[in-house]
């Protein structure tokens, strides 16, 4: 199949077009600079120089293909994420990109949508199972990923499919891990939340494996994580891979307070299945904790 895929530089939408090329696919991804188009080029993908917010440069980027995956994101990193202003980027790209890539898609005859969302819109759970039908808790932060769904599934119909991929937490070599790692080794608080609750996070390499399996499920919208871990144990895994004993620091009660919504997001008990994007692609995440951390450690080295 032809794949276009916009976000195709950054985390995901890097490790995706690498496995959609690897799976025989002709793929097509944004790159907006000489050198993000040189990467792309080099993973074996063509590269369109087209703004996600320039409706007319989109449609010509996309027309011919086969299936859109929009993986366009502007995640903050570190405490920013605590920030609701820092989000106001991220809901852009993920609310208004959304949008005109939906339509774009439509007038161009593309049979396939796939989008990115994100697994944190939901209501801390507690020792519950999160599927599909449970009850979302939004905040700033995670309103505009309920809007790229919705513009998702506006795509699809009798003919045309739309497939939303809610992510758990990433990791591995990306920005966000390594700060985690980072403070950690300086014995620096990075948690927030009971040790007791629920972590559902997913390595990138296996976020990009549910990109490609997704060009074969039902229209949807589908949990993708990998095996739930209690917030303790997450612990102990970022401190074994920052290369420290014991476990990573919480983040005091009292400091949680002047945090804010994302900190409440953060703190938040989520015990995500992934039982129906299994039982529609047969996808399951392979790594486990070690080896997910594994390339951000190599980095840091």
């Amino acid at each position: 199949m032809r794949v276009f895929v916009a976000g195709a530089t950054g985390v995901l939408g890097t490790a995706a077009v690498r496995r959609l090329v690897a799976g025989g696919h002709e793929v097509t991804g944004i790159a907006r600079s000489p050198e993000k188009r040189r990467v792309l080029r080099s993973l074996g993908a063509d590269a369109a120089d087209a703004g996600i917010f320039d409706t007319a440069a989109v449609r010509k980027a996309v027309e011919g293909h086969d299936v859109v995956c929009n993986l366009a994101t502007r995640i903050p990193i570190g405490t920013a994420m605590m920030r609701g202003s820092s989000w106001r980027e991220n809901d852009h790209v993920r609310a208004d990109g959304s949008a005109i890539l939906a339509k774009v898609a439509a007038e161009c005859g593309v049979l396939r949508l796939v989008q990115e969302a994100v697994a944190f819109v939901y209501a801390d759970a507690g020792e519950d199972w999160i599927t599909e039908q449970s009850p979302l808790a939004l905040v700033q932060a995670t309103r505009s990923s309920v809007t790229a769904t919705e513009n998702a599934m506006s795509f699809a119909d009798q003919y045309r499919f739309a497939v939303v991929l809610r992510f758990g937490a990433f990791y591995g070599d990306d920005a966000n891990t390594r700060w985690q790692l980072d403070r950690v080794r300086k014995g620096k608080p990075v948690l927030l939340g009971d040790p007791d609750g629920f972590v559902s996070a997913i390595t990138v390499e296996d976020a990009a494996g549910a990109v490609v399996a997704a060009l074969a499920a039902p229209t949807g919208i589908y949990n993708v994580a990998g095996e739930p871990v209690r917030r303790a144990e997450w612990a102990r895994a970022l401190a074994t891979a920052a290369g420290t004993d014991g476990s990573a620091r919480y983040v005091s009660g009292l400091a949680c307070k002047f945090l804010g919504a994302g900190a409440e997001v953060a703190a938040r008990s989520l015990r995500v299945s992934s039982d129906a994007f299994h039982a529609a692609t047969g996808w399951r995440a392979r790594t486990d904790l070690a080896e997910g951390f594994a390339p951000a450690v190599k980095v840091m080295r």
